[in-house]
């Protein structure tokens, strides 16, 4: 009896066991549930029972060999081999025994892909690698309805995406295809859903998103009918929610189109089409018609719009634009009530206090310092940005209207200010007065406004001494340009357009390396400050600091790629240090900005004759004489050219001109009758010299032609002509002579006054004292070289080369440098290099205070 019962828990026993074999799944049969555990059906178990009632349970184990009955073939273990488990009572292996040469792991569940084995075992592979890949994907089948229909969609979707992108980017034509595309593949959708019976389950919101981003796109690329057409279709559709806000896009292409009336009727329908729920998009649409009515010049019925939302939802532009509408009809009264609800807008923004960091709460200090430039307190500062400037603009406009006076009107601008929350603005529209000052012409009013600022806090202190500084420095009163660039610099030692008057004030008494000095000091404050920047350029460029200057102009370039004014410097620089052919480059960059300015023209023609290049020379003189014929270098330059290339009646016109321009310069005139003698017209000739002989008798020049012209052609006047020659000529010596002997008798004279002696110089027989022959000196000096000048370097060339054209017998040949003199004075004056100044509108950029971009580059 006994022995059936063991036989049957073995048999038990062996439906549990489970053998590690090399093929096994190692991580299968965890899940797998052992009654062995099952400790409620115990008492319906026979064999446990039987056990428990008999001697079974108090048995020794048996032996744990499997496959097989209880009784072990294998002997017990001794302390000389093998120790092997005993099976309990239960016929349950215990942990750790050897079944076929695999040992059990030593818990209940096996490390996964770790087995230890004494004879023999499978290797370590806890991936399932011996295996083999995993058998591929099925897939999809594409060829069913509902798959293309998918594809289908997601092409569409895709389509859309990329038109949205491409119109952020720039690209809008190829944004428009993408959106055409898109109705194309989506038409085709709808045509395969009703191919496959599904017509019902078409996509609404797919067919109005692609006819929505089309015409977007019709729009962005102002194809107005188009667009319209496409919003028409939106519109008339019933299947789509909320299609009536779409008459908004139509009103806003027909405002485009300068269509008012028809904007207007959309803009209503729209409004009659949304509910009071979207207040915000009721007030939008509300400020779009005034704005509209505005255009059309109704302002009765722009201001009932602007003032329904002002009652509703005040914001700062429909407040600006009310008070735009009330100023064009001159009405005085609401004007004032519009500023005072301009000034009393809610901006919804929190106090500047809240991120000042206090200094006790470390986690605190840590999250202001997190929110302090994010993108919510940027978008603060922008909108009272825009306030301020709202609110400035508005005072300037209204403020001659509403008094009697324009400074009345401003006072009481600034007293509403100051009781709003835009106390600061009250100094800002102060200074902004002084600028008003300024534009009518009032200096003085201008002044005494900014002087009031004296006491006041220090930035608005800076900003009206620079200002000042600057007022003064136009008008030359260098010494108090000075006191008040000190004063602006002591109230603010950053402000770098202080710094800049400052340099202004020491440059022009040529103390330039401390000037600077201080333009080194406002661009270590202010590295884009442009005006400290040029003025360092001038400043190194007066100190012979060539290749600094160079610097300087090169880094201002690449600030401002346009600026003749810098382009014309960096061209000046390098004609000093003597590679012309980066000066014409430069040139002729200038001339790509401004081509009409003619000195830029007569330097690029200086530069190309300098290379030997005539021709291009010639362009650019005859382009300078163009725009500015009154440039005596440009035209004896133009004249001698045509001298050169023996056309000498073109050359006439430019001496004629330049006597219009100097008629006390005889040279000219002897130039244009030897033009006329040189092309064969003698008789004219003769007429122009005679009327040389009337206007300057005692030119020696003149009567010698005379003489000559006379002699061949047989005239009776060579002899008058001849006399007169010779009274001239000996005139001419006793002159000579006097000047000779005056000098000499005046350093005698000097001679005999140190020695306490008088005496007396014999001039031409006649004994004349030392003061008689001194001031007799520098009389007969200056009628020597009239007009000639240590400047003229140019001109002397120019007019030896006039000299070295003709034959020997020329009158500019034989004449003397006395005579022909090419030197020039501009009646302008001479164009001194003045650095630019850094006054600022406002607190930074008055708009009396732009940047003086002086220098001898561009005449004006």
């Amino acid at each position: 009896m006994s022995i059936s019962l063991h036989h049957l828990t073995g048999e038990r026993e062996m439906e549990n066991v489970h053998l590690a074999v090399e093929e096994e799944d190692l991580y299968s049969g965890y899940n797998d549930y052992n009654p062995t555990f099952d400790s409620e059906e115990l008492e319906n178990d026979v064999g446990f029972q039987q056990a428990v009632r008999t001697s079974h349970g108090r048995r020794p184990p048996m032996t744990a060999k499997f496959p097989g009955t209880a009784i072990g073939a294998r002997p017990l273990a001794s302390s000389f081999g093998s120790r092997i488990p005993m099976a309990s009572s239960m016929g349950r292996p215990m942990t750790g025994a050897v079944q076929d040469g695999a040992a059990r792991p030593m818990t209940a569940v096996r490390a996964a892909g770790y087995t230890s084995s004494l004879t023999r075992g499978s290797n370590f592979d806890p991936l399932g690698q011996s295996k083999g890949p995993a058998p591929p994907l099925e897939a999809k089948n594409e060829d069913t309805p509902e798959e293309k229909i998918k594809i289908l969609e997601k092409k569409v979707n895709d389509l859309i995406e990329e038109s949205c992108m491409a119109q952020s980017m720039g690209a809008l034509q190829l944004a428009l295809e993408k959106a055409k595309e898109a109705g194309r593949k989506e038409r085709a959708l709808v045509r395969q859903r009703e191919q496959s019976g599904n017509a019902d389950h078409i996509n609404l919101d797919l067919t109005y998103s692609v006819l929505l981003n089309l015409a977007n796109q019709y729009a962005n690329n102002e194809m107005y009918p188009e667009a319209l057409n496409s919003y028409q279709v939106i519109v008339k559709n019933k299947m789509f929610s909320n299609a009536g806000r779409m008459k908004v896009n139509m009103a806003n292409i027909y405002v485009k189109q300068k269509n008012y009336p028809k904007a207007i009727k959309f803009y209503r329908m729209a409004l009659d089409q949304i509910s009071n729920a979207h207040k915000e998009m009721r007030i939008k649409i509300m400020q779009n018609i005034g704005v509209v009515f505005v255009r059309m010049g109704q302002y009765s019925d722009a201001i009932t719009s602007f003032e329904h939302i002002m009652s509703e939802s005040p914001n700062i532009k429909t407040g600006f634009n009310l008070i735009l509408c009330y100023y064009a009809i001159g009405d005085r009264d609401r004007m004032k009530k519009a500023f005072q609800k301009l000034i009393s807008v809610p901006l919804g923004i929190d106090d500047e206090d809240k991120y000042i960091p206090s200094n006790d709460d470390t986690s605190s200090n840590m999250i202001i310092e997190a929110i302090k430039n994010d993108k919510l307190h940027q978008m603060e500062r922008d909108l009272k940005v825009l306030a301020e400037k709202y609110i400035m603009t508005a005072a300037k406009l209204i403020a001659p209207a509403i008094e009697n006076s324009f400074a009345s009107g401003f006072d009481w601008c600034v007293d509403m200010v100051k009781s709003s929350q835009y106390v600061e603005l009250a100094n800002d529209l102060e200074i902004n007065k002084a600028i008003t000052y300024l534009r009518q012409k009032d200096f003085n009013q201008a002044v005494e406004t900014l002087k009031t600022f004296e006491k006041k806090d220090s930035r608005v202190k800076s900003a009206a001494a620079t200002n000042l500084s600057f007022l003064y420095f136009l008008e030359k009163d260098y010494d108090q340009a000075d006191r008040y660039a000190d004063l602006a610099m002591n109230a603010d030692r950053y402000n770098p357009a202080a710094l800049i008057n400052k340099g202004n004030t020491v440059f022009v008494k040529q103390d330039y390396e401390k000037a600077a000095e201080f333009y080194k000091e406002a661009l270590r404050n202010d590295s884009s400050c442009t005006e400290a920047l040029y003025n360092l350029g001038l400043t190194y460029k007066k100190l012979n600091r060539l290749e600094e200057a160079l610097d300087c102009f090169l880094k201002l370039h690449a600030i401002l790629r346009n600026s003749a004014q810098v382009m014309y410097q960096l061209a000046n620089l390098y004609e000093l240090l003597e590679e012309p052919q980066q000066a014409i480059e430069w040139l002729m960059q200038v001339i790509s900005v401004t081509p009409t300015d003619p000195q830029a023209l007569a330097k690029l023609g200086e530069l190309h004759d300098g290379e030997g290049d005539k021709s291009q020379a010639f362009q650019h003189y005859y382009e300078s004489f163009r725009y500015f014929p009154s440039n005596i270098d440009v035209i004896e330059w133009l004249g001698a050219y045509y001298i050169e290339t023996q056309f000498c009646e073109k050359a006439i016109q430019y001496f004629e001109r330049a006597t219009l321009i100097q008629p006390t310069q005889v040279k000219w005139q002897l130039m244009v009758a030897s033009c006329y003698r040189r092309s064969g017209n003698y008789q004219k000739a003769l007429e122009t010299y005679k009327d040389i002989h009337r206007k300057f008798p005692e030119n020696v020049e003149c009567l010698r032609f005379l003489v000559r012209l006379c002699t061949d052609m047989g005239l009776k006047e060579v002899q008058e002509y001849a006399t007169k020659l010779k009274k001239v000529e000996k005139m001419k010596e006793m002159r000579e002579q006097r000047v000779k002997s005056g000098r000499e008798g005046s350093a005698r004279g000097r001679r005999e006054g140190r020695e306490g002696s008088a005496g007396s110089a014999e001039v031409d027989g006649k004994a004349v004292s030392q003061t008689e022959s001194k001031q007799l000196s520098p009389l007969l000096d200056s009628g020597r070289d009239s007009g000639h000048s240590s400047n003229s370097t140019k001109g002397e060339r120019l007019s030896a080369k006039m000299r070295s054209l003709p034959g020997s017998n020329e009158p500019y040949e034989a004449s003397s440098p006395k005579e022909i003199d090419a030197s020039y004075v501009d009646p302008l004056g001479p164009q001194m290099e003045r650095p630019k100044t850094g006054a600022k509108k406002r607190v930074e950029d008055d708009d009396f205070a732009d940047e003086e971009l002086g220098d001898d580059l561009l005449p004006e």
